[in-house]
């Protein structure tokens, strides 16, 4: 538990995978793996729709764990962690299943990234969001191209230079982020039930092709990401970054 933990479970067709850390469910590279491949078992499962969430009442997620950033000591290591957002990310892309992201709470960095790569969105009042990787040296790069085809270059543009500021679920929610807004999480678990649920009684080939009509464009993303984690592993292990981690981690 003091690890965290990806768990999955299948119910009428539907499957929740379930991601928790205690770190407001920030995300370290074992639990990135699992998360990874969990996704791609589902993908050729049976189910026919998944359900993406994290676990508590609080943050959603809060992107990459700040300790593992610290032990990055050169840029094939930054290139590895880096990666492994890019691994979750294609994972949502390809998989051949609608995904149905649930977001309790804010979001951060690589949270935004698996929100935006969710092929449906519902969340909380409380689900601000904010990608604050400029203010510690480096940028959202890895996350962008999801971001950018949820919510267009400008509002993208706007969320990665004022870095330090944070925007509403309504901001996230006008901008196409989330697709759906309610006031407690109790309201959002029934709209994501009642999704999901309807979705199931659906024809999945129907589905399958849908998405794939919904990613259209994004083939080059394999490399155009793996390209992104290498600028990500070269600035992490800048003085300024060291020292702004340094910074965060005191406040």
């Amino acid at each position: 538990m003091e690890e965290g933990y990806v768990n999955c479970t299948r119910e009428n067709d539907i499957s929740t995978i379930e991601f928790y850390h205690p770190l407001s469910n920030s995300m370290p590279g074992t639990l990135l793996r699992q998360l990874t491949e969990t996704l791609q078992k589902e993908s050729e499962s049976e189910t026919k729709v998944i359900i993406i969430k994290s676990a508590g009442e609080k943050a959603f997620c809060a992107g990459a764990n700040f300790g593992e950033l610290m032990a990055v000591n050169n840029e094939e290591q930054g290139l590895e962690f880096f990666s492994g957002f890019a691994h979750v990310i294609n994972a949502m892309r390809l998989n051949k299943k609608l995904i149905i992201a649930r977001v309790q709470g804010k979001c951060v960095g690589g949270g935004v990234g698996i929100a935006s790569a969710a092929d449906y969105t519902i969340a909380t009042n409380e689900a601000s969001i904010k990608l604050s990787e400029l203010a510690l040296g480096i940028g959202p790069f890895v996350i962008g191209p999801s971001v950018v085809r949820k919510i267009g270059q400008g509002a993208y543009s706007e969320l990665a230079i004022d870095a330090s500021s944070w925007r509403s679920a309504q901001w996230a929610g006008e901008k196409g982020l989330f697709n759906e807004v309610y006031s407690t999480i109790e309201e959002v678990d029934k709209a994501v039930q009642r999704l999901a649920g309807t979705l199931s009684q659906y024809n999945p080939e129907a589905m399958t092709e849908m998405k794939k009509v919904f990613w259209e464009g994004t083939d080059n993303w394999e490399p155009v990401l793996k390209e992104r984690a290498a600028i990500s592993g070269r600035l992490v292990m800048s003085t300024y970054t060291r020292n702004a981690i340094q910074k965060f981690k005191k406040k």
